[in-house]
């Protein structure tokens, strides 16, 4: 023992030196399929979710209605998608061969293996315009279902019936089979039909060309016309990240890659990983900041023709805002006026895309940096998302993966709301819980709080965007009396009218119409 070491001190560092030294926490591995933006799945997607904790609810505290805006799930290629991979089999094959017969036989070397002879796996398999759901995109659906299902219990113990239960789709198959997928899953258990004991449920539809509340992009003019003026700067915005990650792949592989070749090459990548969860042929192209800058650009594109890029892209969804409010307010009505169960709507479901998901989160505020809440109530376009690899809050891998969703949960708890925003006294209270995917979100426009009180929901998120009109604002033109399609009596009238003319009569106009 050393000259003035105290037994104790030396047990205590030998201890310390025996005892296990906990290794630093390993950064997480880099997984692509988590920067696929809006092609991420949805499971991937919740893995990542950084949302805030649940809110401390009073269990005296129960949900009454809930609302769900859903996009469809995971889903094949399109037509032009897939023509645009068989064009890339054949570019690749020329690319290769290319390599072959050049003088660098080093070129031959770094071509990927996959990449030669490599086709298509959508090869001749598209049908119609394709994009339709997988099987993948069913269970997305079936199982968030479930989850519904076992977290709102109270909710879904009534009896099935559809005006209390009411699920609405797009009329685009992807869709209507999402409502199928999450219908079957929702009430799996509650019929006779077959050893799931299922049970028939209906679906609601309406024309593409009439449906302004799921599907409001295609009826308003002015979006198309500002999309149509906006693609070619967001193409330019996302040309400088295609010319560094063209002229990095051309280096590396010694390939004479185009920016139409990296493009395709990343929709491959986005495709194989989420449809068929490979990530070492087309992905492996890439370094993880390339990856990182390629995800920027989608989420980009997102941002300005869906997003908060400009405010007609989510003002055009004030009805489904609309109907969204609509329906809780009945719902609040019902339980006022004391509706007995199975006469009033508990659930309203809708399944559409991410061209509806994206704005209705726009008009919720949610995924907004620092201030931009106040911005978007004055409607001015904010910043783009900040490039990698600095943080942002707009991730398309966040905001609106396959079978994304918000749900916005009506609270009734009893008495009136003190000051620690749950409820004190006899009277009934009525608050607002925003989850998306599942998750609960907090809201700007509610001081960040993820439990708002109804009416200063309405207040302050919802009451600044109904200042305008949708025929309005959309320049949607509504037909005059004069133009209106003519009754039988009109028809009539005019015939007779241009009759006497014709013969050179002199006629009274209110004495043919009187007669008639």
């Amino acid at each position: 023992m050393a000259p003035g070491t105290s037994l104790p001190f030396l047990l205590l560092a030998t201890l310390l030196a025996a005892a296990p030294v906990s290794p630093a926490a390993e950064p997480e591995a880099f997984d692509v399929r988590r920067h696929l933006s809006t092609v991420t799945r949805y499971d991937v997607s919740r893995g990542s979710n950084n949302a805030v904790a649940a809110p401390s609810i009073s269990d005296e505290c129960r949900v009454i209605h809930l609302n769900l805006v859903a996009r469809h799930g995971t889903r094949a290629p399109t037509k032009k998608r897939v023509k645009e991979l068989d064009r890339l089999a054949l570019r690749l094959g020329a690319l290769v061969n290319e390599a072959r017969q050049g003088p660098d036989s080093e070129a031959v070397k770094k071509i990927p293996s996959w990449m030669k002879g490599w086709e298509s796996p959508w090869k001749g398999k598209v049908t119609g315009k394709g994009g339709e759901l997988v099987s993948e995109g069913e269970e997305e659906l079936f199982n968030f279902a479930n989850r519904v299902k076992e977290r709102f219990q109270d909710l879904f113990d009534e009896e099935y019936h559809p005006e209390v239960f009411s699920i609405r789709a797009t009329q685009v198959p992807r869709a209507s089979a999402s409502a199928v997928a999450f219908g079957l899953g929702l009430l799996s258990g509650k019929g006779k039909l077959g050893a799931g004991k299922n049970r028939a449920f209906s679906v609601l539809s309406e024309s593409r060309a009439s449906d302004i509340c799921l599907r409001f992009f295609d009826s308003c003019q002015t979006y198309k016309d500002y999309r149509k003026r906006k693609e070619p700067d967001v193409d330019k915005q996302k040309e400088p990240i295609l010319e560094q990650v063209t002229s990095a792949l051309v280096n590396r592989y010694r390939l004479s890659f185009t920016k139409q070749d990296v493009s395709s090459l990343w929709f491959l990548c986005k495709q194989e990983a989420s449809l068929l969860n490979i990530t070492n042929h087309a992905c492996q192209l890439f370094s993880e900041a390339e990856v990182q800058s390629l995800e920027w650009t989608d989420d980009l594109e997102g941002f300005v023709l869906k997003g908060y890029g400009e405010s007609i892209n989510y003002k055009m969804g004030l009805p489904l805002l609309k109907d969204v409010v609509q329906s809780m307010e009945d719902a609040i009505t019902a339980k006022e006026e004391n509706y007995p169960d199975g006469t009033y709507e508990k659930a309203r479901l809708r399944f559409a895309h991410a061209e509806t998901l994206v704005p209705f989160t726009c008009l919720l505020g949610l995924f907004l940096e620092g201030s931009d809440f106040e911005k978007i109530q004055r409607e001015e376009p904010l910043d783009l998302p900040p490039m990698p690899p600095q943080k942002r809050n707009w991730k398309g891998g966040l905001v609106a993966p396959f079978a994304s969703n918000n749900m916005l949960v009506l609270h009734q708890c009893p008495g009136k709301t003190g000051d620690n925003g749950i409820s004190q006294g006899q009277n009934s209270s009525y608050f607002v819980q925003v989850l998306h995917n599942e998750a609960p979100v907090s809201m700007p426009g509610c001081g960040n709080k993820d439990f708002c009180p109804f009416e200063e929901f309405k207040e302050k998120i919802v009451q600044p965007h109904l200042k305008h009109d949708f025929d309005m604002l959309c320049k949607i033109k509504k037909p005059d009396a004069a133009e209106e399609p003519s009754s039988f009596t009109s028809k009539l009238y005019n015939f007779f009218l241009d009759l006497f003319w014709r013969k050179g009569y002199v006629v009274n106009a209110e004495d043919v119409k009187a007669e008639l």
